[in-house]
């Protein structure tokens, strides 16, 4: 069915080299390292799109396009966006410009709790955005702030750390950045959860995990 919602792990599966599974989306950055090669390869892809009638989110800048496709009506990644990046990714060949990969990664804030709806209430509201449906999360429709997810934890006094980063990155970027991240003072908190995330600590403790769509039903 075109129509059913993907993981992550199956779109890797269906071997789309350009493209990489993020959250409820797959995602793709061109770098066509000019403006007017850019607007071809939008309206090209904007052609594509309104033939099949499902449209792609698309973001241009002066040298790279940035290309997200979601199912809207059924909220996550489907065969309908996999067949469309399939013909952005031929579209892009016949220009000669090619994907970078490594490129593709999203930033979430995690903010410990131990009273989400109450957190969610709050955070909703001092950004100006709809809470939504999602009942662990505050994502900002426009795509302008990183989404903040709720983790559940005891309560505790404020000085101990609240806030974490996640960060999204594609599977094969994981050992490359890890290496970098001790090479650079950092430290491997735990590798417990992988391949779905690693826990790294900065030189003064301060914590990030490089997330993946591994084992995620998105």
């Amino acid at each position: 069915m075109t129509d059913e919602l993907l993981s992550g792990d199956q779109v890797e599966a269906m071997g789309l080299d350009d493209w990489r599974s993020m959250y409820g989306a797959i995602e793709a950055w061109f770098a066509t390292g000019d403006f007017a090669t850019g607007l071809r390869l939008v309206d090209a892809i904007g052609a594509a799109a309104e033939e099949v009638g499902h449209h792609p989110e698309l973001t241009l800048t002066y040298s790279a396009v940035h290309v997200l496709l979601t199912s809207h009506d059924v909220g996550g990644k489907t065969r309908r966006d996999v067949d469309l990046a399939r013909r952005i990714s031929a579209i892009a060949a016949d220009l000669g410009v090619r994907a970078t990969p490594s490129t593709v990664q999203r930033l979430e804030l995690a903010l410990d709790t131990w009273d989400v709806p109450a957190m969610r209430r709050f955070w909703s509201a001092v950004l100006g955005v709809d809470p939504g449906d999602v009942d662990d999360e505050v994502r900002d429709p426009t795509g302008v702030n990183p989404t903040i997810w709720f983790q559940e934890t005891d309560e505790h006094p404020e000085p101990r750390q609240r806030f974490h980063l996640d960060l999204r990155i594609p599977p094969e970027e994981v050992e490359p950045r890890l290496a970098a991240a001790l090479e650079a003072g950092g430290t491997l908190v735990s590798d417990a959860e992988a391949p779905r995330f690693w826990v790294v600590a900065d030189p003064q403790g301060n914590k990030i995990c490089l997330c993946t769509h591994r084992t995620r039903r998105q």
